[in-house]
């Protein structure tokens, strides 16, 4: 496959779309209330960021593009073991203290929880498959989800595959076989939205192929963008594409769900791929984007043991609105926090120390 021309068209020395990370911290957060809201609105219809679910399609677009512009260009020298040492050391440190953090909440959750209806050979297998990304769809009281002990990570499970798949196959087809897989993959999403009536499954055992056309047709539509060059330049900022990408989380669920996703991960969510490289955030939030992205896969990976914990606290004291929103405000920031500490203390010094080790430097 030539890639000479989309060579030519960006620039010579990686830059860092700046926009696009801070739009991922967007994503992540959006994610984070999602899943307080979940608790407080049984009624998906009465829930304001009812929509919050599909910043995981955002992610995989998102990372179709990074890969394609990251490694296209340098996979072919680097080799298959190197590309996937470096995906290793990049994602797998936070889903380690995401299921450390998973198996803390639910051994010691202050506020409700059965470990005692488990057995330990249970436990520790469940902790297992977590470490390892081994689907393992067994313990009731986290709702059966394929890693119960951090259920975000059903995404990375995914995006392992998507990675596999760009190793072995996508870096090296051209870009006319690329967009018949990514039509192909459109029409997977179409089905699982009808037959569903909407995207929010890859979570579960249920679920789990809707998982798979779910990342297939974002990764590749990302991967797709950058090799077509699809950017467009525009002054929309931070804010801007800030604003636009909430609008899919906040927009109203329906009857019509089954069109609506659809019609944002199929054309909205490249669309923004497309606007987001081709901007640039103002010097006053240049910072404030840098952070947003750094902050937003540590956020993302940690922050579910607390919100087992804020539902068991919820269903057993019944807070009143007021209260409600100051408890779901303060988490909203305690995880925040929680997730820079983990970020400089643990994530950061060990993906220098491990990229060192493979450098040779230690």
């Amino acid at each position: 496959m030539s890639t000479n021309k989309t060579a030519s068209t960006l620039p010579q020395t990686k830059q860092h779309f700046e926009t696009l990370d801070g739009l991922r911290g967007v994503a992540a957060f959006a994610v984070v209330i999602f899943h307080f809201m979940e608790w407080v609105y049984t009624d998906p219809s009465q829930n304001f960021i009812g929509h919050g679910f599909l910043a995981v399609d955002f992610f995989f677009c998102l990372s179709g593009f990074v890969i394609g512009y990251a490694y296209d260009d340098r996979i072919g020298k680097m080799g298959l073991r190197h590309f996937f040492i470096s995906r290793i050391i990049r994602l797998h440190p936070l889903v380690i203290a995401g299921s450390v953090l998973g198996l803390l909440a639910f051994l010691f959750d202050p506020f409700g929880g059965h470990p005692e209806l488990y057995s330990t050979g249970r436990i520790i297998l469940t902790f297992l498959c977590s470490l390892f990304l081994i689907p393992f769809p067994t313990i009731a009281d986290r709702a059966f989800n394929l890693f119960s002990f951090n259920a975000p990570a059903w995404s990375l499970f995914w995006e392992y595959v998507a990675n596999i798949a760009y190793a072995l196959v996508l870096y090296r087809i051209a870009r006319s076989y690329l967009l018949l897989l990514t039509i192909l993959s459109a029409l997977a999403i179409c089905f699982v939205a009808y037959q569903s009536g909407n995207l929010l499954g890859g979570w579960s055992g249920p679920t789990f192929w809707d998982g798979c056309a779910r990342v297939s047709y974002s990764f590749l539509a990302g991967l797709l963008i950058y090799r077509s060059n699809w950017i467009i330049q525009n002054k929309l900022g931070f804010v801007g594409m800030a604003a636009l990408l909430l609008l899919a989380f906040l927009m109203p669920i329906s009857q019509w769900n089954w069109q609506s996703e659809p019609l944002v991960v199929l054309f909205y969510f490249p669309l923004l791929i497309a606007l987001g490289a081709g901007t640039t955030p103002s010097p006053r939030l240049k910072a404030l984007s840098m952070f947003s992205g750094k902050i937003s896969y540590p956020l993302y990976m940690t922050h579910y043991a607390a919100l087992w914990m804020f539902g068991n606290y919820y269903l057993s004291h019944k807070p009143d609105g007021m209260q409600l929103t100051l408890v779901i405000v303060a988490g909203v920031m305690a995880l925040t926090a929680a997730a820079y500490l983990v970020m400089v203390i643990y994530d950061i010094p060990v993906r220098r120390y491990l990229s060192d080790k493979r450098a040779g430097r230690v």
